[in-house]
């Protein structure tokens, strides 16, 4: 199983020992590239599920580009 942690820097650190004394626990800390990446890909599926139940409105691709 693999279970993503959002912790706080300054206590990090201290978790992060704890996890590697456990022989049956491997950690791999993320880079902060691929953390900015899971968070706007955890937001856009958020906004999807949102637009699916008609909670939020689709924009239109012409628009979206334009942002860009």
């Amino acid at each position: 199983m693999k279970v993503l942690l959002d912790i706080q820097d300054k206590k990090a650190a201290s978790l992060l020992e704890v996890l590697k004394g456990l022989s049956y626990v491997k950690t791999k800390p993320l880079t902060k590239a691929n953390a900015e990446f899971l968070e706007d890909a955890k937001t856009a599926v958020e906004e999807m599920n949102q637009i699916k139940q008609g909670k939020l409105e689709p924009r239109l691709a012409t628009d979206f580009l334009n942002e860009v």
